[in-house]
């Protein structure tokens, strides 16, 4: 078993790297950067950064504040349920299988294990019946399966038979699901192209460049439009109030004022 997660952390690992030369994305985040910093106004000092980055771990990393908008809440839930347990249920099993190989006395791990394996599930499930875009905004049945769902359903996969395996240890059924779990966690790392996993390591770096870009003033690379409150600017564009209201940046709810379900 030490062999085999060793194996399949290697197997993340080069996933991860091909998809990011596949996609070319850490070439367009250098490359992005380093425009960022020709169209700079301010250098931005290594208190600031620190500071962005505490922030960047706070909320998009630990509390998944881009789901934090009006209808996302939910999301947000399963999101977080589905992301903790994974990273409990990961830690313990390493734990259990290099720290605690043969021993029964293992602490708290083993609650642990199962605790993650369930917030992963409920995460998971309640995702893929009732949050899934195709299926709450497009009107598609959950059963519909395309290859972008192997993440997912693999993860779930994953879980279910962790438990399952878990509850019936020492019996000819607990057998198979020992080994539709080791198939399913053999499938979840070994597709790391065609999953969320990259995503998962790029998204925090993405994250933590925007916000240097708004404290530096390169604005992404995006021409400086000015505050559209300011009166010299509308007497320049004397149509931002008939479009945009009379408080620009308070616009109202926008695309998130109802759910998206008129399909």
């Amino acid at each position: 078993m030490q062999i085999y997660v060793v194996a399949m952390i290697l197997l993340v690992i080069a996933g991860v790297l091909i998809d990011v030369t596949h996609k070319k994305s850490a070439k367009y985040f250098f490359e992005n950067a380093k425009k960022q910093e020709k169209n700079a106004r301010r250098s931005v000092s290594s208190g600031e950064k620190v500071g962005l980055a505490v922030q960047t771990i706070v909320g998009e990393v630990l509390t998944s504040s881009e789901f934090s908008h009006r209808g996302e809440q939910q999301r947000r839930v399963s999101h977080l349920l589905t992301m903790y347990g994974f990273i409990f249920f990961v830690v313990s099993t390493a734990v259990l299988i290099f720290a605690h190989p043969t021993s029964g006395e293992a602490g708290i791990w083993p609650l642990l294990w199962h605790l993650g394996a369930l917030s992963l599930a409920v995460g998971g499930y309640w995702f893929w019946f009732f949050i899934r875009v195709d299926v709450s905004a497009e009107g598609n049945p959950w059963y519909r399966v395309v290859r972008a769902d192997l993440f997912i359903l693999s993860l779930l996969a994953m879980a279910t038979f962790a438990l399952l395996w878990s509850f019936t240890q020492g019996t000819a059924i607990g057998w198979l699901f020992f080994a539709l779990f080791i198939a399913a966690s053999t499938t979840l790392f070994s597709t790391v192209i065609w999953s969320k996993f990259a995503h998962m390591f790029f998204k925090p770096a993405a994250a933590y460049q925007k916000k240097v870009t708004k404290a530096d003033g390169s604005q992404e690379n995006l021409p400086d439009v000015g505050e559209l409150t300011d009166p010299k600017l509308q007497a320049r564009y004397p149509d931002i109030p008939e479009y945009m209201g009379t408080n620009p940046p308070n616009m109202g709810l926008g695309i998130t004022r109802e759910p998206p379900r008129h399909y």
